[in-house]
């Protein structure tokens, strides 16, 4: 089954699939919650399954996937390395990332790899040696994303401006950025934080 929300995507991904001798789509979406139905008709083998969709997002899709069928085989597709939610996708179970750029036979090679019940081991060095943003620093990206000012976010959270400066400053650091506005550029690109 592929999700994914382009559907120029899913036509790509599933022509790709369909010659192969071995292998078939049986079913595309570009929705969290149809996903998890569509998952209950065909229990397919593999499942590729796109991050940013439309309604339910790709994290909580496989997690509603998961707890239903502990045993489904997922294969997280995505436009970035190191995105944070890849690292949710693979906690809530997913058995490897692809980028969206990956060639079509390194495509079936890892759902060949994963329909054997293989994890596949997909981080690079790059993006697992990238420091975590702690939850506070993520909730001050998040409320200066949602268009707040220090002081705003300070009340919010119930923490000190100083607090606020020093979470930012920690960020920054992380990142590898030197303002706010390109911190929020790369916490949205990575999926640290999302626009509401």
């Amino acid at each position: 089954m592929c999700v994914d929300d382009h559907a120029v995507v899913l036509d790509g991904i599933a022509l790709v699939i369909n010659l192969q001798p071995d292998m078939a789509v049986v079913a595309t979406t570009t929705r969290g919650e149809e996903a998890l139905d569509l998952y209950k008709k065909h229990r397919p083998d593999v499942t590729l399954m796109d991050l940013r969709l439309r309604g339910m997002d790709g994290v909580d899709t496989i997690k509603s996937i998961r707890k239903e069928f502990p045993d489904a085989h997922i294969v997280v597709l995505t436009m970035y390395e190191g995105d944070q939610d890849v690292y949710r996708a693979l906690a809530a179970g997913a058995a490897a990332y692809l980028l969206k750029d990956t060639h079509s036979d390194e495509l079936i090679r890892v759902v060949r790899e994963v329909h054997a019940g293989r994890t596949i081991d997909t981080a690079t060095p790059s993006t697992a040696s990238q420091p975590a943003l702690t939850k506070r620093e993520q909730q001050v990206l998040q409320l200066i994303a949602d268009g707040k000012r220090n002081k705003e976010i300070a009340a919010a959270l119930g923490i000190s401006e100083e607090t606020v400066h020093s979470h930012l400053r920690n960020t920054f650091e992380k990142l590898r950025v030197n303002d706010r506005t390109h911190a929020l550029t790369v916490a949205i690109r990575r999926g640290i934080i999302h626009v509401r």
